[in-house]
């Protein structure tokens, strides 16, 4: 089975302070390197939303660069999904 090339974008909830997307990007980050290779992290910080999610007007934003096996991004997505402090996520297969 051959890996794929992926971009995740992740946006984090500051409504607990902006320290509080930290262990997020953490547990995620190791997600991801107990899963496949990690290529790269790209924070880049808080910033303003287009438009408020969950009442809240900015978020964290994190871009990890991984090669992992197609099953993979669907585990990520599904934890994503139940993880409290995740207010948007999008995983782009790069080698579409």
């Amino acid at each position: 089975m051959s890996e794929n090339k992926y971009e995740t974008m992740v946006v984090f909830s500051v409504a607990e302070g902006d320290e509080s997307a930290q262990p997020l990007v953490e547990k995620f980050k190791a997600m991801i390197e107990a899963n496949g290779t990690l290529e790269s992290i790209d924070e880049w910080g808080k910033r303003k939303l287009a438009y408020p999610i969950n009442d809240e007007p900015e978020g964290y934003y994190v871009i990890f660069n991984y090669t992992a096996d197609p099953e993979f991004p669907k585990e990520l997505d599904r934890v994503f999904n139940i993880t409290d402090g995740v207010l948007r996520s999008l995983i782009i297969n790069k080698n579409d």
